[in-house]
Formats: structure tokens, sequence, C-alpha cells
């Protein structure tokens, strides 16, 4: 099999993990061109295009016009095709079959052979604020009603299950709107980005227990090697190797968080965002909470007036921070910490009941899952 070309990715091993970069960078005059191609308009006063953000391995640009905002996403081709073609998939499904407000597909390429030389998305900018920004400044109605639609709306995508795992692959060649259901393909996970060669890297803890240089690290390492025997001998009756009827999967947002939810300034949903790498995963999986109310329990309410005020060196720092940084109103940062597990802990409650309401039998998906989610943490724990 001829090996897959990833023109433009180079990998950075100098720091404690190896890291995708950019071998060659993208042109803006090529996007630009591609941009003004795809929307119809041919100049710059018709459609600007500039430089917007930058992730772990896409280039975003923003191409404004008289009448909408856009988005185009340039990615390094970590997973060649599969990345690109399996969100622009999940975008089209979510919006045919679920009452959740997402990026429409403008235009893509999932291949390198193009004026840009790299893969790209060209989507709808959506309208909002992220939910990280406008937090603190929402009533606990509004929060309440926020986390109710968020369940309303997984509720809907849990009602579209699918047999197997993996990112969605359009029943047709992915060119085209495909009105058929797609499938689980594939897995396309960050996780795999990880090295030049696209493998898990590895520890053996034996061998970390000898090259310990203290007995804190030979406590880790001993206990790191008795947790993975015990989930060694714990797998088979946890995830048996035969299972009938097959275990359904569902679309499950990895990364529902504050920041990719955005909001209006009334603290209503207008999109939910970065659908990259999103998969069909277990049930069990998908009944945890959304991770922007996956946080520690605090029953009781913090009160202002038990904690500091922010102290002049933290204020001082503030003000040096980026322009998403929160007003802590003249608090130290840990009143506001404790808050957030507060209502978290509270809303995690409400979550859980709305998706009794909405979804059938979400209580009892719930409980047989508890298990196994316990058994994925720990591995998790085992990993670091």
């Amino acid at each position: 099999m001829a090996p897959v070309p990833r023109s433009g990715l180079d990998w950075d091993e100098s720091g404690l993990e190896i890291v995708p970069v950019w071998s060659r960078e993208p042109v803006l005059e090529a996007i630009t061109n591609m941009c003004r191609y795809k929307l119809q308009t041919y100049d710059s006063k018709s459609c600007d295009v500039s430089f917007f953000a930058e992730g772990a391995f896409n280039k975003l640009y923003l191409a404004r016009t008289s009448h909408r905002d856009f988005l185009m996403r340039v990615s390094l081709p970590v997973h060649p095709h599969s990345k690109t073609r399996s969100e622009v998939t999940t975008l089209r499904f979510l919006r045919r079959e679920a009452d959740i407000t997402v990026p429409e597909i403008i235009a893509f390429d999932d291949s390198n052979e193009n004026k840009i030389g790299f893969e790209w998305i060209l989507v709808e900018r959506m309208p909002g604020i992220s939910l990280y920004k406008k937090w603190r400044t929402l009533t606990a109605f509004q929060k309440a009603a926020l986390v109710q639609r968020v369940a309303e709306f997984q509720a809907q995508i849990f009602s579209h299950s699918f047999t197997g795992l993996g990112t969605l692959v359009a029943s047709g060649n992915g060119k085209e709107d495909d009105d058929q259901k797609p499938r689980p393909g594939q897995l396309v996970a960050g996780t795999f980005f990880s090295s030049s060669h696209l493998i898990w890297m590895y520890r053996d803890h034996a061998a970390a227990k000898e090259e310990a240089e203290d007995s804190d690290d030979k406590k880790y390492a001993d206990f790191t090697l008795k947790l993975a025997r015990r989930l060694v001998s714990l797998l088979p009756k946890i995830f048996p190797s035969i299972q009938n009827p097959p275990e359904r999967s569902v679309i499950w947002h990895l990364d529902l968080s504050l920041s990719n939810i955005l909001v209006n300034e009334e603290g209503e949903i207008t999109a939910v965002i970065d659908w990259e790498c999103v998969s069909a995963m277990p049930l069990w999986m998908a009944t945890q909470p959304p991770k922007f109310l996956d946080d520690s329990t605090r029953e009781k309410e913090p009160q202002r007036e038990d904690y500091a005020d922010e102290s002049d060196t933290e204020s001082d720092h503030m003000d040096r921070e980026v322009d998403d940084s929160l007003d802590d109103e003249g608090k130290n940062e840990l009143f506001w910490i404790y808050m957030m597990e507060y209502e978290t802990t509270q809303l995690r409650r409400l979550y859980n009941a709305s998706m009794r309401q909405f979804h059938p039998g979400w209580e009892n998906q719930a409980e047989d899952s508890a298990l196994k989610q316990d058994f994925a943490f720990y591995v998790g724990m085992g990993s670091i």
C-alpha cells in the first residue's frame, strides 16, 4: 500500500510530547482566492480574508462579506482525508437529524490537491459569544434553562444510535449531501496525532520503577503497575468480548465545554461548535454529563464574604491576561473555583432529571454505565 501523502506536516520532538507542526505555512493569497471563488465574490470590497486564530493542527481564517461572515479552517494532514470528511458528515447529520444549531458546511476539500495545498473546510461563522465568557453574568434561571436545552438536544442525538464505534462516514463518497444515514467508520481522535507514526506512545511501568530517582517515583510506579494488573483482570468481567445484542453507540461530543457553546446576551444557545474528531461512542460513555458540567462535587454554596479579596498582585496579573480573561469582581480565584463546583453540582442533577424526561430509559442506562465509567477513569489514571 502506498504511503498517505502528508505534505506540509512535520513533528516537533523537542518537548515531552511529539507534536505536529507546519513545515510550510499556508499562503493567505491562495486562501483568499479559494474563499472568494467558493463564495462567488471576486474582490476585496465584497470579500476580505484575514488570519483569525490557530489551534494544535489547524489555522483559522475569517472571510467577511457584506452579508455574512465565514470561517475557513486549514488543517495539517494529521489524519489525511478522514478527519475532514468525518467532520463534514457529522455536521450534515446533526443539521438534518437534531434540533441543534451547528455550522453549515459551505465547501470543503479533504485532500491537499488544491491551490492551498492543505485540506480545508469553509463554514458559516456562528453568532454569539462563548459561554465561558458569559457564564458569571448569567442568572441561576438562565443557567438552568441552558442546561435543559443541552439535555434536550443530547436526547435528540441519542435517539439516533449506531452499531460500532468511530467517526461518521457518509454512505456515498461524502462529496455531496447524502440523505442516507451515515455509519461509524475509522476512529479519528487527537490522541492518535501524538507521533509521526500515529502510534500509541507507552512506557513500561517496570522500567519506570528501575529508572525512578527517588522513593516517591518508585511508589508511583508500584501503584500504577498494581493498578494496571488489577484492571486487566477486571476487563473481561466488565467488558465481555462477546455481547449479544451488540452494544449501541451514539454521537458524543467529548469536549462540550463552556468554550464550545455559543450564546446570545440572554444566555440562550446560538450554536455548538468544534465537532472535529467527534465520534459515535458507546452508550455507557455518553451517559456522562457534558464536559462543562463535569466538575468536583460541592454541596454547600460558597459565601462571598468568606473569601479574601483579590490581591494587588493578582489584579496586576489579570491586567496582563488575554482579552478573554474573566472579571473576578474583586474576589480571589478560589471563590470562583468553588462557586463553579457548587453550580455544576446542582446543574448535573437538573441535567440528569431533564434527560430522564427527554429520553425514556435514561436512568437505567446511567445506572448500568457507572461501573464502566469508573473503569475508564482508572485506566486514565494508570496512563498518566
